[in-house]
């Protein structure tokens, strides 16, 4: 079965937000090529639900984020936790390795496996590349690359910001 593919809306009017829409063909039908992309694209760009030991970005709040209907989705459907805990970083520094809590590049990368994961796991795609690097004072980029068989299927670069307190991100998918 096929999935609506997912594009990013590249004016977007805000800076601390991604906005997706779906892909529509010249005729005006939807688009469903690169059905793994899709899934990539929202495994990345939506919030999963903070474990309980971790330390939530805003000090006041004990939102944990996540998505109701991940709520049993193992159990009812043979689901997964739906999103990245990225969002976690909201508010964080850009740290090195000697920082208590690990380095952000490191972190990065944790998260984007922890999210894609399942892709490996129920064979959906057969292999994962996730490489995070920092750029400069104020950004770390990821490449990831989700294969099918010996084929690429999903090369996406992922740019987190961060700009004052909020990051901004950026998904630029190429498909293969």
């Amino acid at each position: 079965m096929t999935d609506i593919r997912l594009v990013q809306q590249a004016d977007f009017p805000y800076q601390t937000e991604v906005s997706v829409d779906w892909k529509l063909l010249p005729d005006g039908t939807l688009d469903t090529q690169d059905e793994m992309a899709t899934g990539v694209i929202v495994a990345l760009a939506t919030n999963r639900l903070a474990l309980r030991s971790d330390i939530l970005p805003d000090p006041d709040s004990t939102d944990r984020c996540g998505w109701w209907g991940d709520l049993d989705a193992d159990e009812i459907w043979g689901g997964w936790p739906i999103g990245s805990r990225l969002w976690l970083l909201r508010r964080a520094k850009i740290t090195g390795p000697g920082a208590w809590e690990g380095a952000t590049v490191v972190r990065v990368e944790q998260y984007i496996r922890e999210a894609l994961q399942p892709f490996i796991d129920l064979r959906i795609a057969s292999k994962m590349e996730v490489t995070a690097a920092r750029i400069g004072r104020e950004r770390i980029d990821a490449l990831v690359r989700m294969y099918r068989g010996p084929e690429l299927a999903v090369d996406l670069r992922y740019q987190v910001f961060w700009e004052g307190v909020l990051p901004s991100d950026d998904l630029t998918l190429q498909t293969g």
